[in-house]
């Protein structure tokens, strides 16, 4: 069955939309994913992100193995129609794997990227008793 507000966006053709996760308050790019039609069927059912993992060909519901999840406040589609943005509150105050707030840590300076955010909690306590994310 067919979902009008589904059919709206534009997929690309591997059935994706690229997706930012902004924080709410801060309007600070946290990260950059993906969600086909079953991630953000799922993210607007649950009020939680979830993404699709092109490299695991699963979905991602973020925070699964964190512990960080991100909470959906709102949904957002560009004018053209083919990126969505989620204003989030991020819990734990980490989004990144690299346990960072924001995937966007690295600044381009000078010819060179330099690290423009420390480390919030170290990776291996992270994930420690969990997998990846």
């Amino acid at each position: 069955m067919a979902v009008a507000w589904l059919d709206e966006i534009k997929w690309t053709g591997d059935g994706l939309v690229p997706v930012i996760a902004q924080e709410t308050g801060t309007g600070k790019v946290l990260m950059f994913a993906w969600m086909n039609r079953d991630s953000l069927t799922e993210t607007v059912a649950s009020g939680k992100a979830v993404y699709w993992s092109r490299s695991r060909q699963k979905l991602w519901r973020k925070g699964e193995e964190s512990g960080h999840e991100q909470i959906v406040k709102e949904i957002y589609l560009d004018c053209d129609e083919d990126v969505i943005l989620l204003e989030i509150e991020q819990l734990g105050g980490i989004a990144c794997h690299t346990g960072r707030r924001s995937c966007f840590y690295r600044r381009f300076v000078q010819g060179q990227w330099q690290e423009a955010e420390g480390v919030v909690k170290d990776p291996a306590v992270i994930y420690a008793h969990r997998g990846k994310e």
